[in-house]
């Protein structure tokens, strides 16, 4: 069975050089924010091509830091999506902000601009003042930054990039995660750039934002053991640190793997009842996930299945409707209806950079049957 992820094949393709970065972290006896994280964060920043990045433990904790260090908590609401991994809205409440949920543009997947306009225009009853949108670069695919950084103009509001997965995408040619105040990344081991536990990150250009960020994952400790800050406990492990070093230095060329696996299943598809992802002009996606779209989901998912060929569903539920947020989370005018639509039709096809070209064709044989 072809998985639809292969983290361990990650680890695999490059042993050697992990194995070597491992070891220099064990034998330098410094394993709490130390050589390993200050270079990392220096050279993830210098490949994005922002001034600043902080690591800390996860995705999540990644957003929280941006939200905080942007003052945005108690008092405040935020914009984002209910297409996605429920992170996301769990980190707003985790810094004390309230979320708002904007429905997706059901080619991208993606916040709606039209919904948000619509938000933002007529914010629902009760809602504290939305202070920021925090829309995802879901799949890998880049959101409509144009229509949406005009509205946070227009509005005054803080973008904050959540980029859990998107690592080198691009929108009109420049980086994903340099357009706002703050772009946040998860290193979950299935993510482009991916650790071997977890691990994240925040990226800011302001140098400022990037120590109140900084000072915020260990403590509010600006001089050690003073909190001039109430902050948490986050930071980004030696050993993840120098194996992300490592994976960076490959992320490109694994990226350019996953768009010339996808062009093939594109033609694959051609004529086929999935729809395969629509690309937006201007948008230069790196295809964390392959996703497909079909109204009868689950005879196309047993066909897949039984050609030896893994699929996914990212996301087949959406967070405002899941038991934990239901009835109780603001929605916009469109109320999540493409939301909705969208988590009962979208299958994920393998995709990882190690896959053999003979694992792509066996996919592509199976999908040319349906």
């Amino acid at each position: 069975m072809i998985l639809p992820a292969n983290p361990g094949a990650g680890y695999r393709a490059l042993k050697p050089e992990i194995d070597a970065a491992i070891a220099r972290a064990l034998d330098s006896g410094w394993y709490i924010l130390g050589q390993e994280v200050r270079s990392f964060e220096q050279e993830f920043a210098a490949w994005l091509g922002t001034a600043r990045s902080v690591g800390c433990g996860n995705g999540t904790d990644a957003i929280v830091l941006a939200l905080r260090a942007l003052g945005i908590g108690p008092g405040c609401a935020v914009a984002t999506v209910s297409h996605t991994a429920v992170a996301t809205v769990a980190a707003i409440e985790m810094a004390g902000a309230v979320p708002v949920l904007i429905d997706i543009d059901p080619r991208h997947y993606t916040l709606c601009p039209v919904d948000l306009a619509a938000v933002l225009k007529a914010p629902p009853p009760g809602l504290p003042p939305i202070k920021a949108v925090l829309p995802v670069h879901l799949y890998g695919q880049p959101v409509d930054l144009d229509a949406i950084g005009a509205l946070c103009r227009q509005y005054n509001l803080l973008l904050i990039e959540d980029c859990a997965q998107a690592h080198g995408a691009r929108w009109h040619g420049q980086m994903v995660g340099t357009f706002g105040a703050a772009a946040t990344f998860s290193f979950y081991p299935t993510k482009n750039l991916g650790a071997l536990g977890d691990g994240g990150a925040v990226a800011m250009a302001d140098e400022a934002l990037a120590d109140r960020a900084a000072a915020l994952r260990q403590y509010g400790w600006r001089t050690h053991y003073i909190s001039d800050d109430a902050g948490m406990n986050s930071r980004l492990d030696e050993l993840q640190a120098a194996i992300l070093r490592v994976k960076l230095r490959h992320l490109d060329a694994a990226n350019d793997r996953r768009r010339a696996i996808a062009a093939a299943y594109d033609a694959a598809l051609v004529g086929s009842a999935l729809a395969p992802p629509a690309r937006r002009p201007g948008a230069d996606p790196v295809f964390h996930l392959y996703v497909t779209r079909s109204r009868d989901r689950a005879a196309h998912q047993a066909a897949l299945r039984a050609g030896g060929i893994g699929t996914g569903i990212h996301y087949p539920q959406p967070v405002h409707l899941q038991p934990a947020y239901r009835d109780r989370i603001a929605l916009g005018p469109a109320r999540c209806r493409e939301t909705e639509i969208a988590s009962s039709e979208v299958l994920s096809l393998p995709l990882y950079p190690e896959m053999t070209d003979a694992e792509v064709g066996q996919v592509c044989a199976a999908l040319r049957q349906l």
